[in-house]
């Protein structure tokens, strides 16, 4: 999937957490890629791997539990998992900046907002502390906060779940990085300012190339801003393809029944909305083979026995599906 143009390759990564002395992997073998200027979105359930795998990005995995235990990570073919904290600490905000799904337990509840945006504009910008002050009350606007002149002297207990949310943003916007990840950037937020945040990030990845991974579990989001979706479960990355295919194609069962458990205005009101039956496998008890045959609607023989053996593999140009699963409907 690599190709000269990608910004970043994640090549085969495993994350594993050591749980009651056994290696418990919860990203298994994924990999995509990201293009400039491009916005990938990463869906599933919770506890699908989703930010574990951001995580192991930035080099945030708690160690211990937690362990990269093979792949790469390829920032424009430099593989940071090669890197010292050192060296991945000029990576992290200027390179790559994230936007935590829980503001106030990723705020320093000690330092006011405003000395926790500047810090990093001294230090990867090299601003001087009166640049570095207006330069952070601009962020500040952009993302909505109301009287930032104000409100940058605020600590974050002084702020609304949502007014946090948006400083988590304005900090991950500081350095306009090559890559943003954002892991549910507008769980806190009302439904206008959402539109408003996803708007300003699409427009970052238009107009300064920036590329993003979104993570979330709305697909509508993913509709309206994604160029591609990568379909996480269990761990496992089982269905890739641009919005389009994913949308109006889907392959995998998981993937169907995701996009059949969304709301519809075109529905009859009084249609029970369809969910997928079962529940997310306990990985550090599930034995080998397909991790999505004990809710898969027709589950092969093989897969029902545990010998099946997952990857993707590519349908369509670009399109690729876990080939357990490609056959099942």
């Amino acid at each position: 999937m690599k190709s000269s143009s990608n910004l970043l390759s994640v090549k085969n990564l495993n994350t594993a957490f050591k749980v009651e002395g056994k290696d418990v992997t919860v990203v298994n073998n994924v990999s995509f890629d990201l293009n400039p200027g491009e916005i990938v979105g990463l869906v599933g359930e919770s506890g699908c791997g989703k930010s574990v795998s951001a995580l192991s990005i930035m080099g945030l995995v708690p160690d211990p539990p937690g362990k990269i235990t093979g792949g790469e990570i390829l920032l424009e073919g430099k593989d940071l998992l090669k890197l010292s904290e050192p060296e991945m600490e000029k990576v992290r905000g200027k390179e790559i900046g994230m936007i935590f799904q829980e503001p106030m337990t990723s705020l320093n509840p000690v330092l006011t907002i405003g000395k926790q945006i500047t810090e990093i504009l001294e230090l990867h910008q090299g601003m001087d502390e009166e640049e570095a002050i207006n330069e952070a009350i601009e962020l500040l606007k952009l993302v909505g906060l109301p009287d930032p002149e104000l409100r940058i002297k605020d600590h974050p207990h002084q702020l609304s779940g949502g007014q946090r949310q948006r400083v988590m943003i304005a900090i991950a916007l500081s350095c306009k990085p090559k890559i943003l990840i954002a892991d549910e950037p507008t769980t806190a937020l009302d439904v206008t300012i959402q539109a408003q945040i996803l708007e300003l990030i699409q427009d970052l990845a238009k107009t300064l190339g920036t590329s993003v991974v979104l993570i979330t579990h709305n697909l509508g989001i993913l509709a309206r801003y994604a160029n591609k979706i990568n379909v996480m479960y269990a761990g496992h990355l089982i269905e890739s393809g641009n919005t389009d295919e994913i949308f109006y194609n889907p392959k995998h069962p998981y993937t169907s029944g995701l996009l059949n458990s969304v709301p519809r205005l075109d529905l009859d009101p009084n249609t029970e909305l369809p969910t997928i039956p079962g529940e997310v496998p306990n990985l550090a008890e599930f034995g080998g083979g397909c991790v999505f045959r004990t809710r898969c609607p027709s589950p092969s023989k093989e897969c029902k026995e545990g010998k099946s053996e997952m990857g993707l593999i590519e349908v369509k140009p670009g399109h690729l599906v876990d080939k357990c699963c490609v056959n099942c409907k």
